[in-house]
């Protein structure tokens, strides 16, 4: 009788709601998309600290397996066979989103590996074992699809075998994706702050995903209540560490155009001293010219 009620109220969604929804899908996809062009069309993925990828790449993984377990979803899922296709689309939108963001940092993840500069010419001087290393961030990878494998391997056990267990290890992974987002965004402020600058890393993609994440945080609140707090939550969390970042990632930016546009005065001006000198010794030597014909 609860899942009827549920379907009843799936087969009647809200359209504001459900264009909130879409708009979250679509602007999830758009928000990363600098970032993967960035990174391609540097060729590089200097300035990304390989932490940041395995902590959020493993936090998307929770995240994911997290709103798939939980009862609602379960149930938004069991429903589409009673609904309509629109009505189950509009009901899927929280899993899609979610499935979104997860499917975009792991191409975050594999574009990492594929342009990890082996050579760093242009980089500060480190101390000898500080910089990354490439083995380091093929260790990063297999780390990430390890966890990826067992994470949906305990989940699929549990809804065959112990589907009661669900909601409470729902809790647990929603649990570790706070934690993991909370902590996911330390070690890239700290390879920016070493860096002063941001390297390969898109500041478009942040001004787009600091506001989305609140925004996406209401959203799936709205979708899953308290009762699936640990699904929003998150996103809570992700938004106010991203906005940090994006502050000082603009002022890295800021002072790297302080510096450049000082270098192109001071080259204009070293020019325009240059024209100034040898204007003045072209005039020397016209003044000159009579004297030296009258001497002869």
């Amino acid at each position: 009788m609860a899942v009827k009620g549920h379907c009843d109220s799936l087969a009647s969604p809200s359209y504001a709601n459900f264009a909130l929804s879409l708009f979250i899908l679509i602007g999830i996809l758009v928000s990363y998309l600098p970032q993967h062009y960035r990174i391609i069309r540097r060729r590089s993925s200097l300035g990304i600290s390989p932490y940041f990828v395995l902590l959020g790449t493993t936090s998307g993984t929770c995240a994911f397996a997290n709103i798939l377990v939980l009862p609602r979803s379960r149930m938004n899922v069991r429903c589409c066979s009673q609904i309509s296709g629109f009505d189950c689309f509009a009901g899927l939108l929280g899993i899609a989103q979610v499935a979104m963001q997860w499917s975009c940092f792991t191409v975050i993840l594999l574009l990492f590996l594929i342009f990890f500069p082996r050579a760093e010419p242009l980089a500060p001087p480190k101390p000898p074992g500080s910089r990354p290393t490439y083995r380091t961030a093929l260790l990063v990878t297999l780390l990430c699809i390890f966890h990826a494998l067992t994470t949906f391997a305990i989940s699929v056990a549990l809804l065959l075998f112990r589907p009661k267990a669900l909601p409470t290890f729902a809790n647990v992974l929603g649990i570790l994706a706070t934690v993991l987002a909370s902590i996911q965004y330390f070690p890239q402020l700290y390879t920016t702050y070493r860096l002063k600058a941001v390297g390969s890393l898109s500041i478009p993609m942040m001004l787009i995903q600091t506001p989305g994440s609140f925004l996406w945080a209401g959203s799936l609140a709205a979708r899953q209540g308290t009762e699936g707090w640990s699904a929003w939550v998150v996103y809570l969390v992700t938004g106010c560490l991203q906005g940090t970042l994006l502050i000082m990632g603009i002022y890295y930016e800021l002072l790297s155009w302080r510096q450049r546009r000082r270098v192109e005065l001071g080259r204009d001006g070293g020019s325009e001293q240059g024209r100034r000198a040898n204007g003045a010794a072209a005039n020397h030597s016209d003044e000159r010219a009579p004297l030296i014909g009258n001497e002869q």
